[in-house]
C-alpha cells in the first residue's frame, strides 16, 4: 500500500495541477465517453495506456479474458453485462472494443482446464469461451499456435455474444453504435485489429 500512497502523492504534486480544470469538468458535467472498451483484468495491459487517453474519454470494463457472456434474462448476478448496458443505454457510447491480448492467463485456463481446478470461479467463467475453444482444437493441431488463435476466436466470441444484447444489436444495425475487436501483444507493444474479413491485422 505505501508504494501506491507514494505514487498517489506523486500524482497530486505533478498531474493533478495540469488536470484539474479537466476533473472539475467532468465532475460538473458528468462522463460522456464515445467508447466502451472492455479488456482483460491482466496487470500488463492498461488500455488507457495503449490507446493513451485521458480521464472520460473510455469507459472500461475489465473481466478474466475480456469476454462478453451472452445475454441472460434472470436474477443472477451479471457485473460485464451491467457495465455494457450502462455504456450503451446511458452513456451512449458510439464504439465498443473487445480488447484482447497475448499470454492470456484466462485463455491459458480455457485450454488447459487443469491449470483452474483449484479456483472457485475460473472454470466456469471461462467456459464462456468454450466454443471458441473447440473450434481451435478443431483446426488448430500446432500447439504453439493454440493459444494466440484461442486469443482471437474469443474476442470474435465475445462480439457475437454483445449482438444477442437487443439495445446493442438495434444500435449497431441503425448506425450508432460500431462494435471492433483488437489484440495487443504484450512482448512487442503491437495492436492488431479485426478487420472485415475476420482475420486480425497489424494497426
Amino acid at each position: 500500500m505505501e508504494n501506491l500512497l507514494t505514487g498517489y502523492r506523486r500524482f497530486r504534486q505533478t498531474v493533478w495541477p495540469g488536470r484539474r480544470e479537466q476533473f472539475e469538468a467532468l465532475a460538473q458535467r458528468g462522463q460522456r465517453p464515445e467508447t466502451l472498451v472492455i479488456a482483460c483484468s491482466d496487470s500488463r495491459v492498461d488500455p488507457a495506456m495503449v490507446f493513451d487517453v485521458g480521464p472520460g474519454e473510455m469507459f472500461i470494463v475489465r473481466n478474466v479474458a475480456n469476454l462478453v457472456p451472452p445475454f441472460e434474462e434472470d436474477m443472477a448476478f451479471h457485473g460485464t453485462s451491467a457495465a455494457i448496458e450502462f455504456a450503451v443505454r446511458v452513456l451512449e457510447v458510439r464504439e465498443i472494443i473487445v480488447m484482447g491480448h497475448a499470454m492470456c492467463g484466462g485463455i491459458h485456463a480455457l485450454l488447459h482446464p487443469a491449470s483452474a481446478e483449484r479456483l472457485d470461479f475460473m472454470s466456469s467463467w471461462v467456459e464462456i469461451a468454450a466454443e471458441a475453444r473447440d473450434r481451435v482444437l478443431a483446426c488448430e493441431p500446432v500447439e504453439e499456435r493454440r493459444q494466440q488463435m484461442c486469443e482471437y476466436e474469443a474476442i470474435k466470441l465475445s462480439l457475437r455474444n454483445l449482438m444477442t444484447f437487443r439495445w446493442v444489436a438495434s444500435r449497431v444495425a441503425d448506425g450508432r453504435l460500431v462494435l471492433h475487436g483488437a489484440s495487443f501483444d504484450i512482448r512487442t507493444g503491437a495492436l492488431s485489429r479485426l478487420n472485415a474479413d475476420g482475420a486480425f491485422e497489424a494497426v
